[in-house]
C-alpha cells in the first residue's frame, strides 16, 4: 500500500512538472532557429551601431570595410531590372594643363533599392466599330473572362491576397489596414468575396493533387486542430486539417514533393480512411489510433515515427534527474547520427547501412525497455512512455528493412507548421467552407514551397488560366511541380 503511494505521488509530481514545462517552459527538444535568429539580430544591431560610431571617428576604418564588403557580398541576381545612375564632373577641362578630358574607364556599384507595395490600375479599352451602311451593325472584341466578374480585382490582385492570408498569415482585417494606408478601401468582406472564388475555381487542382500523391507508394500523414466559428452556438469548433505528404528527396526518388491537406470537422478513424481509400503503401505517421483502423482495412502498412519516442523520454529528462530516460535518448541519439550521415544516399544504400549500424541499436534497445519497465512503477509517465515505444515496434522497425522510409515524420511535421502559424494569427476559420478553402489554398502554396515555385507568380497565373478556359484534361499541368509560366503575349 504505502509503494503505491509513492508510486501514485511520483507520477503526480511527474506530471506536475510536465505542466510547469508545458506552461513556463520550451516545449521543443531543440531551439528553434525562429528564435534563436531573434536573439542574434539583437546582438548583430549592437554590433553594427559599434562598428558604425567607430568609422565615424576613423575615416580609415570606414574605407577598408567598404573595401571588405565590396569583396565579399557577390552579386545581385541578373533578373532584377537596372536602373542606370550616372554621376559626372561637371567640368571636363584638365586643371593642370586646361587640356580636354577624356573617359579611361568607370567604376560602376550596385545597390539594392526597393519600391514599397504599389498599387496600379489596369484600364482596359475595347473599342466598337460601326458600318456606315449598316447602321444596326455593331462589331467589338470580347471582354477577357476574369475571376470576378465586374469586380475590380486583377488575378495578380487576388494571388496577392492569397499568399498574404495563407503564406504570410496576414487576416484579412489586416490586409485591409494596409492598403487603406494607400488610399484603397477595400472592406474585409470584399477580400473574403475574392478568396472563396479562387478556393472554388482552385478546387479542381487541389483535388488533381491530392490524387497525385495517393497514387504514390509511401505518404506522411499527421493533423492538427482548426477552430472553425459555430455560430449555433456562439463559439467556436474544434475541426481538423490532415495533411498527406510525399518528399522522396532524402533517398534520391524521382517523385516530387508535396503536400495535400483536406479538413474533416473531427478527428475520428474515418476521416483517414475516407481521404486514404485507394492508397497502398507505407504510411508514416504519429501514433495516432485513426491510422491503425486505416491499416486494418486497406492494404497499408505503418511506419511510426521516432521523434515522437524520443519527444516522450525527453520530457521527462528535462524535468528533473530521469537517469533511465537519459540513457534512452542517448541511445535514439545513435540512430540519429547514423540517419544524418546517410540522408541523400540512395535507397539500397540506405537500407544496407541501416542493416549493419542502426539493426544492433534497435535490437539491443527492446530488451532494454522491456528490463526497465520490470523495474519501475506502471503508473508513472516513464512507464507511458516505455509502453509507448513497445507497443508500436513493428512500425518503428519497418525503417530499417526499407531505405525509402524516413525515421520520423517531421516531413509532415513540417508542413503542419504554416498551419499553425496561420491558425495563431487568425485565430479560427469563419465557417467550414472556409476551413476547406484554407486547405485548397494552403495545400498549393506549401507545395510551391517545397517545388522552388514562387507561390504569388503561380496563383496569379494558375487562376488567369483556368478564367481563361484551360481545359480539365491538362489540368496536371497547373500542378506546382509541374508549372511553367505562360509567355506573355504581344500587345499590339
Amino acid at each position: 500500500m504505502l509503494l503505491a503511494a509513492r508510486a501514485e505521488n511520483e507520477r503526480l509530481r511527474q506530471i506536475i512538472k510536465e505542466l510547469q514545462r508545458y506552461r513556463f517552459g520550451r516545449r521543443a527538444e531543440s531551439l528553434p532557429e525562429d528564435q534563436l535568429l531573434l536573439g542574434l539580430e539583437e546582438a548583430e544591431q549592437v554590433e553594427a551601431e559599434g562598428f558604425a560610431s567607430a568609422e565615424a571617428a576613423d575615416p580609415s576604418m570606414r574605407d577598408a570595410r567598404a573595401r571588405r564588403r565590396r569583396a565579399n557580398r557577390g552579386s545581385l541576381p541578373a533578373h532584377l531590372p537596372r536602373v542606370e545612375q550616372v554621376i559626372d564632373i561637371a567640368d571636363k577641362i584638365c586643371p593642370c594643363c586646361q587640356g580636354q578630358l577624356h573617359v579611361m574607364g568607370e567604376d560602376v556599384s550596385e545597390r539594392l533599392d526597393i519600391v514599397p507595395a504599389q498599387f496600379r490600375v489596369i484600364v482596359t479599352r475595347r473599342a466598337k466599330y460601326a458600318c456606315r451602311a449598316c447602321e444596326e451593325v455593331v462589331v467589338q472584341a470580347p471582354a477577357p473572362a476574369r475571376l470576378v466578374e465586374g469586380g475590380i480585382p486583377t488575378e495578380a490582385t487576388v494571388a496577392h491576397v492569397l499568399v498574404s492570408k495563407y503564406a504570410d498569415h496576414l487576416p484579412l482585417y489586416r490586409q485591409a489596414q494596409i492598403y487603406a494606408r494607400q488610399g484603397i478601401n477595400l472592406d474585409r468582406s470584399t477580400l473574403a468575396d475574392w478568396v472563396g472564388k479562387a478556393a472554388f475555381l482552385l478546387r479542381p487542382v487541389h483535388e488533381r493533387l491530392f490524387e497525385r500523391l495517393k497514387a504514390s507508394d509511401k505518404l506522411f500523414a499527421d493533423e492538427t486542430t482548426a477552430p472553425v466559428l459555430d455560430p449555433g452556438r456562439g463559439r467556436t469548433k474544434t475541426g481538423q486539417l490532415f495533411a498527406y505528404a510525399r518528399d522522396d528527396r532524402p533517398w534520391g526518388g524521382m517523385n516530387l514533393p508535396g503536400v495535400a491537406y483536406l479538413y474533416a470537422p473531427d478527428r475520428k478513424a474515418e476521416q483517414p480512411i475516407r481521404h486514404l481509400q485507394g492508397f497502398v503503401g507505407t504510411l508514416q505517421v504519429d501514433g495516432y489510433a485513426g491510422y491503425k483502423a486505416l491499416a486494418e482495412r486497406n492494404a497499408v502498412s505503418l511506419a511510426f515515427c521516432w521523434s515522437h519516442v524520443r519527444r516522450r523520454f525527453y520530457e521527462l529528462a528535462q524535468s528533473g534527474p530521469a537517469p533511465i530516460a537519459t540513457e534512452a535518448l542517448a541511445r535514439i541519439a545513435q540512430l540519429y547520427r547514423i540517419e544524418s550521415e546517410i540522408r541523400g544516399r540512395s535507397a539500397d544504400e540506405r537500407r544496407a547501412v541501416r542493416q549493419e549500424r542502426s539493426r544492433p541499436v534497435i535490437n539491443a534497445l527492446e530488451p532494454w525497455l522491456r528490463q526497465q519497465l520490470t523495474l519501475i512503477s506502471q503508473k508513472t509517465k516513464l512507464a507511458e512512455a516505455i509502453r509507448y515505444a513497445l507497443s508500436r515496434w513493428q512500425g518503428l522497425t519497418r525503417f530499417l528493412d526499407n531505405g525509402t522510409i524516413e525515421i520520423d515524420s517531421n516531413v509532415v511535421e513540417r508542413a503542419i507548421r504554416p498551419i499553425a502559424l496561420n491558425r495563431k494569427n487568425a485565430l479560427f476559420a469563419g465557417s467550414d467552407g472556409g476551413a476547406e478553402h484554407w486547405a485548397t489554398i494552403a495545400s498549393l502554396i506549401e507545395t510551391c514551397k517545397l517545388n522552388g515555385v514562387e507561390p504569388h507568380t503561380y496563383l496569379a497565373d494558375v487562376i488567369a488560366r483556368i478564367v481563361a478556359g484551360h481545359p480539365q484534361s491538362q489540368i496536371d499541368d497547373l500542378l506546382p511541380w509541374a508549372y511553367r509560366p505562360m509567355p506573355l503575349k504581344a500587345v499590339a
